[in-house]
């Protein structure tokens, strides 16, 4: 049988059972699928070449520890690797931003002397912590869309090409997110504003 007939759960299976030959063609038949997937949420082709390769990665650890049980659903269970791999990205530069000094850039020079007032950071600390705390009562979809948005500075459409949902819906989720999470601040009686 050619390979274009077989299965994607055959050639897991046939994987499984010690057949590299199996995996080039799933990795032939699925790479470009995956790989603009990932380009489509980071936007830069070395780190799209480090998830994909990451997610292949995962992929055959995941088959040869017997932990795979997707049956049937090889293809959506693979971009949902890449997915949260991405999202694992996003994550890791929010708390570790690159700053590199050169000649028309001093990282130093980014220190001004108007900075807010120990006081004031501590009232913003303060706050910020407060909204966190408050998204963990917003419903997953409407959490996600926040935490994309406000965290992780995505546009609308990189939010909906990244949860498979129209502009339109991730717009509604963010609205009604705000509007739950303006009650919540009313019912636990937050004051949102430097004083």
């Amino acid at each position: 049988m050619r390979s274009s007939q077989i299965t994607d759960q055959e050639l897991v299976r046939q994987y499984i059972d010690g057949s590299d030959k199996a995996f080039e063609v799933l990795l032939k038949r699925h790479k470009n699928q995956v790989y603009t997937k990932i380009y489509m949420l980071v936007k830069d082709d070395e780190v799209a070449d480090d998830l994909f390769q990451d997610t292949f990665i995962k992929v055959i650890n995941t088959l040869k520890s017997g932990r795979y049980n997707e049956e049937g659903k090889f293809l959506p269970w693979v971009m949902r690797i890449a997915h949260n791999l991405a999202i694992d990205h996003f994550r890791k530069v929010k708390k570790m931003p690159a700053m590199r000094s050169d000649e028309n850039n001093d990282v130093f020079a980014t220190i001004g002397s108007d900075e807010m007032h120990v006081e004031d950071k501590i009232i913003n600390n303060q706050i910020m912590g407060d909204v966190k705390a408050l998204l963990a009562f917003l419903p997953e979809d409407q959490r996600k869309v926040v935490i994309m948005r406000h965290y992780y500075d995505m546009s609308f459409k990189e939010i909906a090409d990244t949860c498979d949902i129209s502009i339109n819906t991730a717009l509604g989720r963010m609205r009604y997110a705000l509007i739950n999470l303006r009650k919540l601040v009313d019912e636990k009686k937050i004051s949102l504003t430097l004083s």
